[in-house]
């Protein structure tokens, strides 16, 4: 008797490449996105030093730019989405956002390298792209699992970053500048697969087309409660750009300690921002205040109250997951006195936990047929997480705060896997927007909970995260709709007419 081989690896399945091939062209996307934070210190060694112009000031500012432009990206790309398919889309990416690296990898000058990041940084999108691929191949029933194996997987090229371009610039380009060509390689990596990645999958399986919509355009809505809804979670997007300007303006550059960004050019950017806020809203009452006067189709209806609580869960899982592994390595040195190393080490357990922690989390929500309740019990557990790591102090045995600390990220990373088994299921035309949506305010909270790390000590920051997390569970708890035919059997596309 034929052994039977396990679906995951089962690559005579047209979906499980197409699986394969989508999370790899997202790990390749965020191996890009955070090639910068391993390769820091080494450039600060070549290009700064006595009658160098990069310093640290510079490098502070070039990891702002690294996440600045993702969250208007997600927002723009998850409609593009919708409208062109995750093929095109994701393929466009890749090649497109090759040319920046290649710039900030043989960069000369600090305004070259911060120009570079600040288009590089919309490469962090690709991950909503997947997300819209992975729903057009998977029925309901298996979305969690699929997409949670997707987002792990794909995530950990974060992860990888770190542990290989150190030892690419230092060792296989073993010479003065190697670390421009790692980063080159990188570059070139990302355009090859993306080269590939448009020959290699479709959009949906054959005989059926992708659910989505004819032009880019804001969210349609389904009800004036609901378009005014939209417009209130529209603003943070904005206002997020708004702090991370505000906090560019505080970073001074150069001996006299001038700010890159003056206080008439920071109320310019508030003024370029209001503006462009101001612009969204009037063209989402366009679309929406006519087809709502008309009435809304009973099956292009959904409650935006489903996509407002999403955006709350990733704002407390992902963001805080971004937040807290910038500060780990060294709150463990301090704490524990520990080598730079061994509290890097350490630390990492936090992101490494992506690997299983994100399809665990998507597999829950598919086996325990309550995805709503998968979701509060994930965000109880961060919840209770942060709370403990809050009283880490040196008395604490080293094995414990580590122990903790994978309890923790274990619920936040599985959060984000439960997260997005729901998101393609509220509204399946609209999914790319959905997705967007929920990972721009994944986003938005990484940049709010850094700047209050910067205000308050390592311990109070996790008492915020605890905070930030309760306040997601008890929205959820409120305002989560279990959706409709969440473990239906059928595809998430249409037929071919």
């Amino acid at each position: 008797m034929k052994k039977k081989v396990p679906e995951l690896v089962d690559f005579s399945k047209e979906r499980i490449r197409v699986l394969h091939f989508t999370w790899i062209a997202f790990f390749i996307s965020f191996f890009l996105w955070f090639n910068m934070a391993p390769l820091a210190t080494t450039m600060l060694d070549e290009l700064g030093g006595s009658g160098g112009w990069l310093t640290k000031e510079h490098i502070a500012l070039l990891a702002i730019c690294n996440v600045a432009l993702t969250i208007p990206a997600r927002v723009v790309i998850g409609a593009a989405l919708d409208r062109y398919g995750p093929r095109r889309c994701f393929s466009a990416l890749l090649i497109v956002m090759a040319i920046p690296a290649l710039v900030f990898a043989f960069g000369t000058s600090f305004m070259q390298l911060m120009v570079a990041r600040l288009v590089l940084s919309t490469v962090g999108a690709g991950f909503v792209i997947g997300i819209g691929m992975v729903s057009q191949w998977f029925p309901p029933k298996m979305m969690g699992r699929a997409e949670g194996f997707y987002a792990g997987w794909g995530n950990f090229g974060s992860a990888a970053a770190a542990m290989v371009l150190p030892w690419v610039a230092l060792e296989v380009f073993a010479f003065e500048g190697g670390w421009r060509w790692a980063m080159a390689l990188n570059a070139v990596v990302s355009l090859l697969y993306g080269v590939f990645y448009f020959f290699a999958v479709r959009d949906a399986p054959e005989g059926t087309k992708m659910a989505g919509i004819s032009k880019v355009e804001p969210l349609r809505v389904s009800s004036k409660g609901d378009l005014l809804q939209y417009c209130l979670f529209s603003f943070p997007l904005v206002g997020a750009l708004g702090l991370l300007a505000w906090r560019a303006s505080t970073i001074g550059l150069g001996e006299e300690g001038n700010p890159i960004i003056s206080d008439t050019a920071l109320w310019v950017i508030f003024g370029v921002l209001g503006l462009m806020f101001v612009a969204h809203v009037a063209k989402t009452l366009q679309v929406n205040l006519p087809r709502l006067k008309r009435g809304v189709p009973k099956e292009e209806r959904y409650s935006f109250n489903s996509v407002a609580a999403l955006n709350v869960t990733y704002f407390a899982n992902f963001g805080a997951e971004l937040a807290v592994i910038s500060m780990l390595p060294a709150f463990f040195q301090g704490t524990f006195e520990l080598t730079p190393g061994m509290a890097g080490l350490l630390a990492s357990s936090f992101a490494f936990v992506n690997l299983f922690a994100r399809p665990v989390g998507g597999l829950l929500s598919d086996t325990m047929r309550n995805r709503k309740l998968v979701m509060l019990l994930y965000m109880l557990g961060i919840t209770l997480g942060f709370l403990g790591m809050g009283f880490i102090d040196g008395d604490w045995p080293i094995w414990l705060a580590l122990a903790l600390t994978v309890f923790c990220a274990i619920f936040v990373q599985g959060a984000e896997g439960a997260t997005f088994a729901i998101i393609p299921m509220v509204n399946k035309r609209l999914t790319g927007q959905i997705a967007g949506m929920a990972g721009s305010y994944g986003n938005v909270g990484a940049v709010v909970y850094l700047v209050v790390f910067s205000l308050v000590s390592p311990n109070t920051f996790f008492f915020v995260l605890a905070a930030g997390a309760c306040f997601a569970f008890l929205y959820c708890l409120v305002f989560l709709e279990e959706p409709e035919a969440s473990f239906s059997d059928e595809l998430m596309v249409e037929e071919l007419k």
